[in-house]
């Protein structure tokens, strides 16, 4: 290609760019959930979605893509026109654990734009209310006194629960009987029933239980303890600092949309978790929303690849293999 001609396909693009950036948005937005409807990741979703209309000017609206670990949802946003009108939401099992474990035909760094990190919930070590242990320190001893013969709750293979007690084994010294399911959903109704032992799940979607006394929570995967259950221990106190989970929520574009169109979209983002009432229904299903500082492209950039960056190897040491 001459040089004239490379000028101007380079000012074709500046062009369009341009216009794309002048006329967002001037027409609904589609968020991509890879989860059913009525689960956390939906719950985030449609909070931030009608907290986000307002900014943009325009309605966004939810389309609910599920199955591989949210990694088809995902390949929805990858190969969809990088215009900003089709985004997605996403969560550690879409980006992290499943790219790890399925056979996805795209890079989950490479093809995809960050907007924003949203918020986060804590995930916590779980288990039926008959197990004769009723601390940390209790669970850990009588773990060890039955190796490999507790059975531990899964939403599937690579998933963050799954992440989450392989994690808690290796800084423990523990060995479970993985048990996958198909969502948190059935794990609370069979925990509650008694026919399985442990699970990780997020502080979300079962502390109403715990405090209806239902089944019991352990020890909580983060650094510091959190408000809504303020007894429960941290793994730094059990003995383990830096043994950390959370079940965060990012949102994303497809690679190659207009820098001024993603930055109109990480806006809208900040000003949706700056609205009191989107904060308050935020907190209310048990997210902790990100500080502001890390309501920016650059920032979600840099703390995915940092998981991938801790978690990729503990997955594939594992040998872990999707379902």
């Amino acid at each position: 290609m001459d040089c004239a001609r490379r000028i101007g396909v380079l000012l074709a693009a500046l062009i369009t760019a341009t216009a794309h950036a002048e006329t967002y948005s001037s027409r609904p937005v589609t968020m991509v959930v890879g989860f059913p409807p009525g689960g956390p990741t939906d719950a985030v979703a449609r909070i931030l979605a009608s907290g986000m209309q307002a900014p943009l000017g325009q309605p966004v609206v939810i389309e609910n893509i599920t199955g591989a670990g949210g990694t088809i949802a995902t390949a929805r946003v990858v190969h969809a026109n990088p215009d900003g009108y089709t985004i997605g939401i996403g969560n550690w099992t879409s980006h992290v654990g499943s790219p790890a474990i399925f056979d996805i035909q795209y890079d989950v760094l490479k093809d995809l734009q960050p907007i924003a990190l949203v918020a986060a919930a804590p995930l916590w070590i779980i288990g039926k209310n008959d197990l004769p242990a009723h601390s940390v320190a209790e669970l850990v001893s009588w773990l060890r006194s039955h190796p490999s013969s507790v059975s531990f709750a899964t939403v599937g293979a690579g998933s963050g629960a799954h992440i989450c007690g392989l994690y808690f084994a290796q800084k423990l010294g523990l060995h479970f009987q993985f048990v996958p399911y198909r969502g948190a959903g059935p794990i609370i109704q069979d925990m509650i029933a008694g026919h399985i032992d442990l699970s990780c799940l997020d502080t979300s979607s079962t502390i109403a239980d715990v405090e209806a006394g239902k089944f019991k929570a352990f020890v909580i995967m983060s650094e510091k303890r959190t408000s809504q259950s303020p007894e429960t221990p941290t793994m730094a106190e059990t003995g383990a600092p830096g043994a950390s989970v959370s079940f965060w929520h990012g949102l994303w574009a497809t690679s190659g949309t207009p820098q001024a169109v993603v930055d109109r979209l990480a806006a809208a983002v900040n000003g949706a978790l700056a609205d009191p009432q989107v904060r308050k229904r935020l907190e209310a299903v048990g997210q902790v929303i990100a500080p502001r500082e890390d309501q920016t492209p650059a920032a979600l950039a840099s703390f995915h690849k940092a998981e991938i960056d801790k978690w990729w190897p503990l997955v594939r040491a594992a040998g872990i293999k999707s379902d």
